[in-house]
Order: C-alpha cells, then sequence, then structure tokens
C-alpha cells in the first residue's frame, strides 16, 4: 500500500489498484475536475481518495462494540482470580466449582448466542445503526451492575445482559464497517475491528493487573467498561445508517446518498463518485430482491438453506465461526492468568503480568495481519496461522505431560507456546474469519448470514467455555490441548478445501462468485494453489 497528499486529503492506494472491470466499461469518462475541460479526464470508479476523518469515525464506533467484548474477555480472566480468591474476593461465596467457575466465563457468551438469534430474527428491520445503539445500551447497563452484584446470581444475570449487547454488536459492527467503507480499505478497516477486540483484551488483562490486590477487585474489573459503552452511544448516535441497509430495506434512493455523503466525506463531494456507488449498490440490491429487508427476514433465512447460490458461502462462513473457537481460542483468552499460575508463577499477581505480555503480543501480532491482509491475502494467512496454532497446541500438551511439574522448563515452554498459539491465531482466525464473514455473504442475505454465523460463533465459544474447566478435571490439561491440535488440523483442510480468496474485490464481485455456480469461487481457490506451484519451480 502507498500513501500521498493531495488537496489537503490523505490518500490511501493499494499496491495493485483494481478497478470493477464490467462497471468501468460502462462509467462515462468525464470532463475534469471542478468543470474545466483542460484537466484529466476522471473516471469515479478509479477515485481512490480516502477521507479518513469520516471514514474513520465510521470505523471507531462500531470498533468500540468490539473493544468491549474484547475487554469481557480480558477482564474476566483477572476477574476469576480475584473473585475465587477467599481474601479478596470480598463475598461469602468465593469458593466456586469448576462448573461454577465455567458459569460465571460462559454465561455472557450465552447471552451472546441469544443477541445473535435476535440479530437473525430481526437484524434487518432495525438496522446495523440501531443494533449498535442498543448494545452500547446493554454494555452500559450490565457493566454498572457487575460492579454493584451481591450474589453469584445476580452476577450471571448481568453477564447474561452484557453478552446480549455482545451478540448485538458482534452481528451489526462487521456489517456497518463493511458496508460504509471504500472498497480500497474495506479488508484494512474490518481486520483493524479485530485490533480493537485485542486491544480490548490487553486493556481487560491491565485492568485485572491492577486491581488483582484489591479486596473486590473484579467489582472495578467490570464496573470500568461503563464509560466505554457511553462513549460508543453517543459516538454511534452521531454516524449515519450504513447505505447499502438503507437500500435494502426500501429507504430509497436519496436516502442511500446522504448517508453515502456522511460516510464517506470528502470523497463524496464528486457527485460522479456517489453515483458510480450508488448504481453498483442499486445494481446489487436489485439483483437480491430489492427492499424490503426489514420484512422479509424469514423468507431470505429459508432462502440462505434453500438457494444453490447461498450454501457455498454459508459453509465457509459457519466453519470459520466453529473452527476459531474450537480450536482452543477460550482456553487462552477467559483462562490465561489460572493457566500461567499452573504453569509455574506463583501468585495471581505474577500471572496477570504474563497475562498483559500476552496481551500486548496478541496486539502487536494483530497489527501484523492488519498491514499484510491487503498485500498478502486471506487465504495464505489463514493456512499458514492455523498450521502454527496445531504445533504451539502440540507444544503445549507435550509440556505440560512431561511431569514435571511447575518446574521452570514447563513454564518456559508453555509462555513460548502460548505465545506463538496467539501469534499465529492473530494473523488468521483471529481477523480473517470475521474479515471473510463481512465479505462473502450477498446483500439480500448478509444480515440473516452474519447472525447465523455469530450464532455458530457465541455457540461452539459457550460449549467449550464452559466445558473446559471440568474437561480439564477430568482428562487434563495434555489431553486437552492435544484434541485442540487435533482439530485444528480438521480445520487446515477444510480452509485448504472451501476459503476463496478474496483480497481486492468489491462486495459486488464476491457476490458474483457465488452466482456463478462456484466456478469463480473454485478459481480463486486453485490460483493460489498454482501460483505456489509456479514458484517453486
Amino acid at each position: 500500500m502507498t500513501w500521498s497528499q493531495a488537496d489537503g486529503r490523505l490518500q490511501y492506494r493499494p499496491l495493485a489498484s483494481r478497478a470493477l472491470p464490467e462497471a468501468k466499461e460502462a462509467a462515462p469518462l468525464t470532463e475534469g475536475a471542478g468543470g474545466d475541460p483542460e484537466a484529466p479526464l476522471l473516471d469515479p470508479l478509479d477515485h481512490d481518495t480516502v477521507d479518513w476523518r469520516a471514514t474513520g469515525l465510521c470505523f471507531l464506533f462500531p470498533a468500540l462494540g468490539g473493544l468491549l467484548f474484547g475487554y469481557d474477555i480480558g477482564a474476566t480472566s483477572g476477574v476469576l482470580t480475584s473473585l475465587t480468591n477467599p481474601q479478596l474476593s470480598g463475598t461469602d461465596w468465593s469458593n466456586l466449582s469448576a462448573f461454577q467457575s465455567g458459569l460465571v466465563v460462559s454465561t455472557s457468551l450465552l447471552g451472546a448466542l441469544a443477541g445473535s438469534l435476535v440479530a437473525l430474527a430481526a437484524g434487518n428491520r432495525l438496522g446495523r445503526r440501531t443494533e449498535i445503539l442498543l448494545a452500547a445500551l446493554l454494555y452500559g447497563v450490565s457493566s454498572a451492575s457487575l460492579g454493584a452484584a451481591d450474589s453469584l446470581n445476580w452476577l450471571l444475570a448481568c453477564r447474561l445482559g452484557y453478552g446480549l449487547g455482545i451478540g448485538l454488536a458482534m452481528h451489526a459492527a462487521p456489517a456497518y464497517i463493511a458496508e460504509t467503507s471504500p472498497p480500497t480499505v474495506r479488508g484494512l478497516l474490518i481486520s483493524l475491528k479485530e485490533a480493537a477486540i485485542v486491544g480490548g483484551i490487553l486493556l481487560g488483562y491491565f485492568t485485572g493487573y491492577v486491581f488483582a490486590d484489591d479486596v473486590g477487585g473484579w467489582r472495578s474489573m467490570y464496573a470500568c467498561a461503563a464509560p466505554l459503552a457511553l462513549a460508543l452511544g453517543l459516538g454511534m448516535a452521531s454516524l449515519p445508517e450504513s447505505p447499502r441497509w438503507l437500500l435494502l430495506s426500501g429507504a430509497g434512493r436519496d436516502a442511500a446518498a446522504a448517508a453515502l455523503a456522511r460516510a464517506e466525506g470528502a470523497r463524496a463531494a464528486d457527485p460522479r463518485v456517489v453515483q458510480a456507488e450508488l448504481d453498483a449498490m442499486v445494481t446489487g440490491a436489485a439483483a437480491d430482491g430489492g427492499g424490503g429487508g426489514g420484512s422479509q427476514g424469514g423468507a431470505k433465512l429459508l432462502a440462505l438453506f434453500g438457494e444453490a447460490r447461498y450454501r457455498r458461502p454459508l459453509l465457509i462462513g459457519s466453519s470459520l465461526m466453529l473452527f476459531q473457537q474450537i480450536t482452543g481460542q477460550p482456553s487462552v483468552l477467559y483462562y490465561a492468568n489460572q493457566i500461567f499460575e499452573k504453569a509455574g508463577f506463583s501468585s495471581g499477581q505474577e500471572a496477570a503480568e504474563v497475562s498483559v505480555v500476552l496481551g500486548a503480543f496478541k496486539l502487536l501480532m494483530t497489527i501484523v495481519a492488519v498491514a499484510t491482509v491487503d498485500k498478502l491475502g486471506r487465504r495464505p494467512l489463514l493456512l499458514a496461522g492455523v498450521s502454527g496454532m496445531v504445533v504451539a497446541l502440540l507444544a503445549l500438551g507435550l509440556a505440560q505431560g512431561s511431569g514435571g511439574g511447575g518446574g521452570g522448563a514447563v513454564a518456559g515452554v508453555s509462555v513460548v507456546a502460548l505465545l506463538l498459539y496467539v501469534g499465529c491465531y492473530q494473523v488468521s482466525f483471529g481477523p480473517i474469519s470475521w474479515l471473510i464473514v463481512g465479505e462473502v455473504f450477498p446483500l439480500a442475505v448478509r444480515s440473516q448470514a452474519i447472525a447465523l454465523a455469530a450464532v455458530m460463533n457465541y455457540a461452539s465459544n459457550f460449549g467449550v467455555s464452559l466445558a473446559l474447566p471440568t474437561v480439564q478435571e477430568a482428562v487434563g490439561l495434555p489431553a486437552t490441548y492435544l484434541g485442540f491440535a487435533g482439530v485444528g488440523v480438521v480445520a487446515l483442510l477444510s480452509i485448504y478445501l472451501t476459503v476463496p480468496e478474496t483480497k481486492g474485490k468489491t462486495l459486488e464481485e464476491i457476490e458474483a462468485m457465488w452466482s456463478s455456480g462456484g466456478t469463480t469461487a473454485a478459481a480463486a481457490i486453485a490460483a493460489p494453489k498454482a501460483r505456489d506451484e509456479g514458484g517453486s519451480q
């Protein structure tokens, strides 16, 4: 990618700028900028200028909804250590069983699953912006109430409410960012949303470290999310609705044009850019059945399962969401402090310190993924990253099963293996899964499909997080990690056979891959293989 400055605006240009072939043939070359016939001819579809003030705001606040999801993950790791310590809990119900500890972690995921089901049924009727506003309300009320919880049942009820907010935010945020971003930076911004989630995890780990030795510190860890939820609500209230959703819902071209102008800022100052993008959106919406986004959710859900053109993207999205969780991610994030204590770090404070390092490394590797996703592509990062995760899980299983107890060697191997796992996860499943989910589904069923993929994600996350303490008690950590490694091998095979490359394509071009009966998608899988074979000769 390259950056330049013109007319006081930053411009982002991909290394290989690509226009829409079919649309470009139909797009007339018009007179120069400002109406000067002597100025160079301008094709609006080649107008790659990005107004980062407007585009950045349309990314920042939806991404804050993801940061609050990540914060819950990181903070809960410290909460478990604080809440289950009789000296630090500040409660008379600190002696939690393995199953109750699993409930503390997984109840928010159960709420996220419920929120995803709500989005599945009513997401198109609500709209992306309204969903995120509801999520901000649930985040704020629940986090403030968690800080005052005086019983396990109260805590679990508040965790459920917070999870409802997660489900709504994580359904709407990828769609909102994908639908308001210029094509040249869509992959960058959706991947940066994952960086926001990871930044939230790091912030949660750090908050756990700050309050680790405070009596009742777990209350402060949870309550610190409330100001962030307020910022999310105020920010989203100032943003426009997704222009693509407005078209799909039947709001009309004028409403969509106004929203697009607000979302893209100075880039939309040229009316030819707005008209070209609206033409592509209208064509896509017409091909997908036009408006009615708010009233045909059930019919579209049936179509998602029944029509052949939707089966491939549904398989890709659902499988990525499933494998993202059942390859061990919840065990590393939610139980990081406890894993480090078992690995030989004697105190909760020491374990929290290492968790902060883990979170910082996770953020660093997410930045690496963001910087390379539009250059290297989605598919290579997935294959390389998941391969590294399998190696890390094998190392963890062998280290924990070596019989060395909490010795220094086992602790060192465990830390290195966890860092390897986190690094590989963050350049693969972490950002790429949500990026592909935001890209591959046709507009007509995008809301229902993303919600269904999120249901798969949270259902598997809930199951793993709830069962993990009990499974570890029953079979031990070594067998648990080796089992995750086996699942990782299956995930690799699934990615290799099903996931095409979507780098550099507009949402409408990706949609055309499925309407061609899958032949274009098959070519997108075969092309990287051919390049690899040619490069190795």
